[in-house]
């Protein structure tokens, strides 16, 4: 991995360090107007804070790379330090906070192997498999009807977390969850 990227070296999930802050690119446009010089828009996420900025980089400009490594780790368990993970080839454990985790503490269950971003040497977010496999604890049963609307309702999964999901799914069934986005996939026979 090269220490700078030049913006024309610009991809999406390249990671940066601008102002001591990693970021990662989620969407960039290299523009090159009549008048002027040619210029890169980018839309960065704040890989501590997970939130999204747009920043505008004059063409041939040269950023430092964030100094990032992702690692194989296993989620054991929440307790009041945090959820901790375990690193699958050294077993170091380590724990991390809601906040570090965001949307993603949804989605953990058990065992899952995930991978866990460290930055400088420290860890501070993770990485969800983009599909899992959760039973569903509290849904509204189905009433007669409703299936022809083709609608959906609230669904209570195990982990803790809502989804929507289409009215014949009941109690007791697992799904299959995206959790890029929240949204139910399929019903998983088993």
């Amino acid at each position: 991995m090269s220490s700078v990227y030049a913006t024309n070296q610009f991809k999406k999930n390249v990671k940066l360090e601008i102002d001591g802050i990693p970021y990662q690119i989620v969407d960039f446009q290299h523009v090159s107007p009549g008048k002027g010089s040619a210029f890169t828009r980018t839309k960065l996420k704040n890989l501590l804070n997970q939130n999204v900025i747009e920043m505008t980089f004059k063409s041939g400009e040269k950023i430092a790379a964030a100094n990032t490594e992702m690692k194989q780790m296993q989620y054991l368990y929440k307790d009041n330090d945090g959820y901790t993970f375990m690193d699958t080839t050294s077993y170091e454990q380590v724990a991390l906070s809601e906040a570090q985790l965001g949307d993603n503490v949804g989605f953990l269950q058990e065992n899952l192997q995930i991978q866990v971003l460290y930055y400088n040497d420290r860890p501070i977010t993770v990485e969800l498999p983009t599909f899992v496999d959760l039973k569903i604890v509290q849904t509204d049963p189905v009433f007669r009807g409703d299936t022809v609307t083709g609608g959906t309702k609230p669904a209570k999964l195990e982990t803790g977390a809502t989804v929507s999901v289409p009215f014949h799914i009941l109690e007791g069934d697992v799904i299959k969850v995206d959790t890029r986005d929240s949204s139910y996939v399929e019903k998983v026979s088993r």
